[in-house]
């Protein structure tokens, strides 16, 4: 969050005449189609991109958010697979999975078919929520109706600041899908160095479209367990190269570069042992 204060009355403001640079982001269209083949197998609506100029709330963060544009199932299926890889401090019983910047629900769809604890999404924006939180309800309907389906983890959504969010006391699974710029990551890294301070190694970050991993590679309360481009499946990659095809300045190589990252904490004593 920021605040600003009133200049004084008799000062004079000085005008720009530098327009602000066009970032990629920013030439992105609004689309609804395709439907991505996660969709149709599963009657739900998590396709189509939302440029953050339809995502404004009046937030003071508005200005580095993102877009929305559904994670492919297989990049997030096969980062949650490296993570239980590094062998994490906890069982995945006891971890709550919480997907920053939840948009319409697809990563907290993937995610409640493995045994978490618990799934969480938070996200900002009124009307991605309401799209979550249909698309949970039906997701998990159809779940209840067939009795040959392996059970899900509970899933919530919930409309909030994630700089406001309370973390909970179990350990915690992180996922972000580049949801905000450095700006904001920054500020998320703060809270959870406030809220975990006391119970290193609980929390893991699991980050998709790793664009700020230098943020975090900078910050010495966490330690980065991976980074790699993850591969889709050919069924996400055609869905993705028909989808990106319709923004100019994005193409599809079929990857994500993706990292995963645990907060260790910050080191106690001194940085140097001290001279004899």
């Amino acid at each position: 969050m920021t605040s600003s204060k009133s200049k004084p009355a008799l000062q004079k403001t000085k005008l720009s005449l530098v327009a602000a640079p066009t970032r990629p982001r920013d030439l992105l269209k609004l689309t609804q189609f395709p439907i991505h083949p996660f969709d149709q197998i599963h009657g739900v609506d998590t396709s189509g991109l939302v440029p953050a100029k339809h995502l404004v709330t009046g937030h003071a963060n508005d200005e580095h958010v993102t877009a929305y544009y559904g994670v492919a199932p297989s990049i997030l299926r096969t980062l949650i697979d490296r993570w239980r890889e590094t062998i994490p401090p906890h069982p995945i019983s006891n971890y709550t999975f919480i997907d920053i910047g939840a948009g319409k629900g697809r990563g907290l769809l993937v995610a409640s078919e493995y045994r978490f604890r618990k799934v969480a999404g938070i996200e900002l924006n009124p009307s991605l929520a309401a799209v979550a939180r249909q698309n949970v309800a039906h997701w998990i309907g159809v779940h209840d109706a067939d009795s040959t389906s392996a059970p899900l983890a509970p899933i919530e959504v919930i409309e909030q600041d994630a700089l406001d969010f309370d973390f909970p006391s179990t350990p915690t699974l992180l996922f972000l899908f580049h949801p905000f710029e450095a700006p904001v990551l920054k500020q998320l890294l703060r809270r959870i160095d406030t809220q975990f301070a006391k119970r290193p190694n609980t929390l893991d970050i699991l980050y998709v479209n790793a664009e700020c991993a230098n943020v975090l590679d900078r910050n010495p309360a966490f330690a980065q367990l991976f980074l790699d481009n993850v591969k889709m499946s050919p069924e996400d990659h055609a869905a993705d190269l028909e989808a990106i095809a319709r923004q100019k300045e994005y193409g599809s190589t079929g990857d994500e570069e993706c990292a995963i990252y645990r907060y260790t904490g910050r080191a106690k004593g001194p940085i140097f042992t001290p001279a004899a």
